[in-house]
């Protein structure tokens, strides 16, 4: 089951570029992250609201809500630069750019999760950096 939510976050990523790239037209890319951070603020709450979740808000604990801030912070400036790069460059070239963040993911869960690195993750990992290097510069 988690491949059909995987395959919908990848199809939605690709329309958020192509929708971003519309909607920046013009517009400064700070601005234009912050308005599509307050719909996704929206969105995640009213998510959480309307399937009962904000009863769980207690059992977060320090751990917890420093690790999702972190990430929280690196999704805000991989937000900020990511609507930077498609304001100056073609989406075709910044989307493969951006999608490196699966090899790099790849290689920090070995560094600090500890996860096993397969020779499939290897190659894949391989395959996704030359990918990227001949839609960029091909």
């Amino acid at each position: 089951m988690w491949w059909i939510y995987a395959l919908l976050s990848a199809l939605f990523a690709a329309l958020t570029a192509v929708m971003a790239k519309i909607g920046i037209k013009g517009v400064d890319s700070n601005l234009a992250t912050a308005v599509r951070t307050v719909v996704i603020l929206v969105l995640a709450w009213g998510i959480v609201y309307f399937r009962g979740g904000l009863e769980q808000v207690h059992t977060l604990t320090r751990t917890n809500l420093l690790f999702l801030g972190l990430s929280g912070l690196a999704t805000g400036l991989s937000w900020i630069f990511y609507f930077r790069a498609l304001q100056l460059g073609k989406v075709s070239q910044v989307a493969p750019v951006d999608k490196l963040s699966v090899a790099l993911a790849i290689l920090l869960s070995v560094v600090f999760l500890g996860e096993q690195l397969t020779w499939q993750a290897g190659i894949g990992a391989g395959l996704i950096i030359v990918g990227t290097l001949v839609l960029i510069w091909g």
